[in-house]
């Protein structure tokens, strides 16, 4: 009993001293509990509580809008300046002129108003006001891969000439949407069919007719000025990086090839070489990748004057209108659609819808008109051309005009270049703040290329903006 005792006072003994152990060890916080030595910490800060809703602030402007009491210049100055340019020698013997108010559409000056001229690349105009009216800014256009018959499968084009051949990117106008991207979409369905080696087949019909104006001259492709206009393609059918470079001679084509590589990439063998094929309507769709918004497209068209583009939507503007998806059958929507928002397209003609072709006709008049339009608030749907237009001494076709001029970044304007052919037509604000439209087309310029007509239309714009005209 006594050592039964003695082992028993022993154990309480280990267990009070291991105890005591612990709570030293629970003060000084290496062990859990409630004991510590640690200073009494501050109360902790309410939880934030959300406020209320609130009538919301007026919001700033980034621009103050224009002032409808601006003086407007003088009809008689303005009258000198713009006889004046038709007189300069280095205009030529055919030079149509208009200078109108922007906010009331009254002329203030002009030479020859109706009478129709070649456009060149100011025909633009017409192509961006018919496809932000008929399509929209925010349309983007879908390239997809179908189920085709057996173990073949179908590219379908959608309109989109700017794809990437690889991965596409977000920020990105030419390059938005990438056939690896779209490749990686099918090659994974494909291979939870079980699917490792496939046909490629290609439908490109959304657009019919010949792929290349018959006015066009030979050298516009080869020099890369456009390309044959199809429904699926690769860089805008570059061969080669760069702005002027020669096109592929089947563009539709060449984005299958360069799909099938992807495909091959992605895992999943193309057997042979892509053909031709329709896909049927309500085929299987194994993926899918979208455009930019056309907004984005068009004001890349204006800012860069790219032809084949503007060709591009002229066809889907005819798709919409119900009309052949052709350089007539664009041009005729082109038409059409301008016509109904009220502009006089009687005197008007267009060859195709870039302004390359050979017959394209258009009086100054139609010009401001499509000018006032796009830079009206009540068409709000027109903004991207209004904005999408170079700037002179800037941006785009107008980056090296108006540099050392006084109207560098007060010009917006669509440039029209072609042999013997120099157009201008935008915006430009006078000095007392009144802003104004003008159109100038001469289509007989003297041989010598496009500098000195340049250089007298530049400074007839500068002396619009520097204007009091009183």
């Amino acid at each position: 009993m006594a050592k039964a005792g003695r082992v028993a006072g022993t154990a309480a003994l280990v267990v009070v001293l291991a105890g005591g152990a612990y709570l030293t060890a629970d003060a000084y916080d290496l062990v859990p509990g409630a004991v510590t030595l640690a200073p009494v910490p501050s109360p902790a800060a309410p939880f934030p509580t959300a406020p209320g809703a609130v009538e919301p602030t007026a919001a700033a402007f980034a621009l103050a809008e224009l002032d409808p009491q601006a003086p407007v210049p003088d009809d008689a100055r303005v009258q000198q300046l713009v006889d004046k340019l038709v007189s300069d020698k280095r205009m030529g013997s055919s030079v149509g002129v208009v200078v109108a108010d922007q906010l009331t559409g009254d002329p203030v000056a002009a030479h020859l108003p109706t009478q129709g001229r070649t456009p060149a690349s100011t025909a633009k105009l017409v192509v961006a006001v018919a496809s932000m009216t008929a399509l929209g800014a925010g349309t983007t256009l879908p390239t997809r891969v179908v189920q085709g018959a057996g173990d073949t499968v179908v590219l379908v084009g959608g309109g989109d000439m700017m794809l990437a051949a690889g991965k596409g990117s977000s920020t990105a106008i030419v390059g938005h949407a990438g056939l690896a991207d779209l490749a990686t979409q099918v090659a994974k369905k494909l291979r939870l069919q079980g699917v490792t080696s496939v046909h490629l087949g290609l439908d490109d019909s959304l657009f019919t007719g010949p792929a290349v104006n018959p006015g066009w001259h030979p050298d516009y492709l080869t020099g890369g000025f456009a390309a044959p206009v199809t429904s699926i393609a690769v860089d805008i059918a570059k061969t080669r990086e760069g702005e002027y470079v020669p096109r592929w001679s089947d563009p539709s084509m060449q984005a299958a090839q360069t799909f099938a590589k992807r495909l091959g990439e992605a895992g999943v063998t193309v057997v042979g070489s892509p053909r031709r094929t329709s896909a049927d309507a309500g085929a299987t769709a194994l993926g899918e990748v979208r455009s930019a918004p056309l907004g984005q497209v068009l004001q890349y068209t204006l800012e860069t004057s790219d032809n084949t583009i503007a060709e591009v939507l002229a066809r889907l503007v005819a798709v919409h209108e119900g009309l052949p998806a052709t350089f007539e059958g664009g041009a005729q929507a082109d038409l059409h659609v301008v016509a109904g928002l009220g502009v006089d397209t009687t005197a008007a003609h267009l060859a195709d819808a870039s302004g390359l072709a050979d017959g394209s006709v258009l009086p100054p008049d139609l010009l401001v008109g499509l000018l006032r339009l796009v830079t009206d608030p009540d068409h709000p749907t027109l903004r991207p051309i209004a904005v999408g237009m170079p700037i002179g001494g800037l941006t785009g076709t107008l980056d090296d005009r108006f540099t050392q001029s006084p109207a560098r970044g007060l010009v917006r304007a669509k440039t029209g270049s072609l042999t013997h052919v120099t157009s201008l037509a935008g915006t430009v604000q006078s000095a007392d703040g009144r802003q104004l439209v003008f159109v100038v087309m001469a289509d007989k310029t003297p041989a010598g290329g496009q500098d000195p007509p340049r250089r007298a239309i530049d400074a007839f714009v500068t002396a619009l903006s520097g204007c009091g005209c009183r």
